[in-house]
């Protein structure tokens, strides 16, 4: 490991935990910044990313003025309290979150593993009932924004559709955020993984390239959590998206360049895949490196952070501290209790 010594990291024998916890933390690391294109911006507002910190306004990058959602009916008010928001200019996307805290794609993902461990097994219907009661709540998640495939979801659902026909072809790689929840959830030995994340991802994201980094994603944690080292399971099991050729050459380049010039930072799956596979093969054996990495590139750094924080948190462990200022740290812990001690024979 590549850490510094005196840090301490979770214990790895339990990578799909791992993936998991990993993911959480690094979409809370990257969510103050989420969605700054303009690192001099970044910079300025939030100096080098160490940890987690709150969000500040206004958002210098910010473009929800632009965006805007009228729901057909109650069935597809997914805005409620937050709606006032849009359309005004330097709101910061997730504004009320606390330092450490998630964002809603991942508080659904934390929400699944919680539904998938309550009832030991996976069912697309049980969760779609989950999913459309969480996203209707008032006050259930406090984030400002939605991302684009829930608000085609939920005017798919107030027109009348059922729910598992409300899916859209959405290319964003906001579709991967519950993959390693999923993968922790169900075990990397489930005989039927690959076919779940799948059918799962598929509820939302409709989309070919989106559905084939699913599952790339997929097979690459079961390949680490088998104890394969990462940079090998990323080049097996990636080779559709990233080559051995390609990482030398990005390799010589520093981050911003790779993630911002030669590919975009933005969320659209052909770029935003090979860019989170990048950043953890280029970190693998430094869990803060590579997240904190994720976070200071920018765009739609949020997401990206599904891969890279799974990856690098399955392969190697991830620093004590991180974990415990992770807001859903002690929902994480009580979906995962360590192994009961066997008490001796009276």
């Amino acid at each position: 490991m590549s850490e510094a010594s005196a840090t301490l990291l979770t214990p790895t024998n339990d990578p799909g935990l791992n993936a998991l916890r990993g993911a959480l933390v690094a979409d809370a690391v990257a969510m103050p910044v989420h969605w700054y294109y303009d690192r001099e911006a970044l910079d300025r507002d939030y100096g080098p990313i160490t940890g987690y910190v709150a969000p500040k306004s206004p958002h210098a990058d910010s473009i929800l003025w632009r965006s805007s959602y009228t729901p057909l009916n109650d069935k597809g008010d997914i805005l409620r309290e937050q709606a006032q928001y849009w359309g005004k200019r330097g709101i910061h996307y997730h504004q009320f979150l606390e330092a450490g805290e998630n964002t809603l794609n991942f508080q659904l993902a934390l929400a699944l593993a919680e539904l998938v461990r309550r009832n030991r097994d996976y069912n697309p219907e049980r969760w779609l009932d989950e999913y459309v009661a969480f996203m209707l709540t008032p006050g259930k998640h406090r984030d400002t924004y939605v991302e684009e495939y829930h608000r085609h979801f939920f005017t798919n659902l107030a027109s009348g559709r059922k729910p598992i026909n409300c899916g859209v072809k959405d290319v964003h790689i906001g579709g991967l955020a519950m993959v390693p929840a999923l993968v922790a959830a169900l075990g990397p030995r489930h005989p039927d993984l690959r076919r779940i994340v799948r059918v799962h991802v598929g509820l939302t994201h409709k989309d070919d390239e989106v559905l084939l980094a699913a599952d790339a994603l997929t097979r690459i944690l079961v390949r680490v959590e088998a104890g394969d080292d990462l940079r090998e399971a990323i080049l097996e099991q990636g080779s559709d998206w990233i080559s051995a050729a390609k990482l030398r050459d990005w390799e010589k380049q520093p981050d911003r360049t790779v993630v911002g010039r030669l590919l975009s930072s933005a969320c659209y799956i052909p770029d935003a895949f090979p860019a989170a596979l990048f950043l953890a093969w280029r970190h693998a054996g430094n869990f803060t490196a590579g997240v904190t990495a994720n976070a200071a590139v920018g765009g739609d750094n949020c997401h990206r952070g599904a891969v890279v924080g799974s990856l690098l948190g399955a392969a190697g462990g991830i620093p004590t501290e991180l974990v415990a200022g992770l807001k859903a740290h002690a929902r994480v812990e009580e979906l995962f209790p360590p192994p009961s001690v066997a008490r001796p024979p009276a």
